[in-house]
């Protein structure tokens, strides 16, 4: 099986990444090599980092920039990317080989079903929103991951280095069609919906995509989303 490269844009993120780096170590295949991209971070991620074993190089500030650059570094023949305070399940290392073992996943993607650290029932409909979203529109948000060979990957350019949707950006390049969810969640941080609420939050992701759609520059969707 080829390798795995792990790669996970950081910022400020001392609080999160561990649980992330200690759930990646866990045994079994496939093989992975870590990249944590740090961006500039202020408290100890870099340290945190180092400290478990993973790689750290670092990149100018945006999920964009921080994942080109990891994807430049690594040597894998599959790429995961991850956000820091994103922690794919227990059974993920079963999920991804069962992705990666398939010839015909070459020129595919897969991603991680969305699941929120948040018990609400708010949580479980946004959950369940996005279910539909990236299964009927193959619109699949960075926070649930993205698995990708190395070829497909720079067959299609990488991510681009925008302040913002390069997720999105991505996927539609992927196209519907060509992109998988995995039998695998992962969880992800609702900080941002719980500090602005739910109602709120789903408003202005809403807005920012329909901006993106009409053509807004990224750089004005960035203030927008805040």
């Amino acid at each position: 099986m080829e390798r795995l490269s792990v790669i996970i844009p950081a910022l400020d993120a001392e609080a999160r990444i561990g649980e992330l780096l200690r759930r990646l170590e866990r045994g079994g295949a496939p093989p992975a090599e870590i990249i944590v991209v740090d961006g500039g971070s202020r408290d100890g991620t870099v340290e945190v980092a180092r400290r478990m074993g993973a790689r750290v190089v670092t990149a100018r500030r945006g999920r964009g920039t921080q994942m080109a650059a990891g994807a430049a570094a690594a040597g894998g023949g599959w790429l995961l990317f991850l956000h820091a305070d994103t922690v794919p399940g227990a059974a993920w290392r079963e999920a991804v080989g069962d992705f990666v073992a398939r010839r015909e996943n070459g020129r595919r993607a897969a991603v991680f079903r969305l699941r929120f650290d948040d018990p609400r029932p708010r949580a479980r409909l946004v959950e369940w929103l996005a279910a539909k979203r990236s299964r009927i529109l193959g619109l699949a948000y960075g926070d649930q991951g993205l698995l990708i060979s190395r070829r497909f990957h720079d067959e299609l350019g990488g991510f681009r280095q925008v302040p913002i949707m390069e997720d999105v950006d991505m996927v539609r390049r992927i196209g519907r069609r060509r992109l998988v969810t995995l039998d695998c969640e992962a969880t992800t941080s609702a900080e941002r919906y719980r500090r602005s609420g739910y109602g709120p939050r789903m408003a202005r992701n809403l807005l920012c995509l329909a901006c993106y759609y009409a053509g807004m520059a990224p750089s004005r969707i960035a203030r927008l989303y805040g």
